[in-house]
């Protein structure tokens, strides 16, 4: 059975997208799911290409046992097809994202919030160590459901 691939994505993907894709690694690996699932993440802009994590990231991703090597990088055509989901932050990345899926995209498309009646995750760019960390564990809790369904699902 090939894993199902899920490509998390925000704006920049130095905050929202790495915090998701830590969670779920981390998830998966405590649920010994490792081979059923693979992640990554990836931004809508080009303003942190190649660069690492927010370092706050990195503080929170260690403190909870999801740190994981990170490179920005974009959304490209190919991801429209090479993975099974492609899961945005918030409305802003949703609209990126329907505007540049090319038409022969498989991916399904969703809003990370959508299946509990939507929202965006809260984006810690702008604020202190502390919302990084909120982020996280909202994060968590989000792909832990997911991951729930998608076992369902299977």
């Amino acid at each position: 059975m090939k894993p199902l691939k899920v490509l998390f994505v925000c704006l920049g993907n130095i905050c929202r997208s790495p915090l998701a894709e830590g969670a779920a690694r981390k998830l998966a690996r405590e649920l010994s799911l490792e081979g059923r699932f693979a992640f990554d993440s990836a931004a809508t802009s080009d303003y942190h290409l190649g660069e690492g994590y927010d370092p706050r990231v990195r503080v929170v991703l260690e403190k909870y046992g999801a740190l994981f090597d990170h490179n920005v990088r974009q959304v490209e055509a190919s991801d429209f097809r090479e993975y099974d989901w492609i899961l945005g932050m918030d409305e802003e990345n949703m609209r990126d994202l329907e505007l540049i899926h090319p038409a022969s995209s498989t991916a399904r498309l969703a809003l990370i919030t959508e299946p509990w009646g939507g929202g965006r995750v809260t984006d810690p760019y702008y604020q202190d160590d502390w919302a990084c960390e909120q982020t996280y564990l909202e994060l968590e809790d989000l792909v832990n459901r997911w991951l729930a369904r998608w076992l369902e699902e299977a």
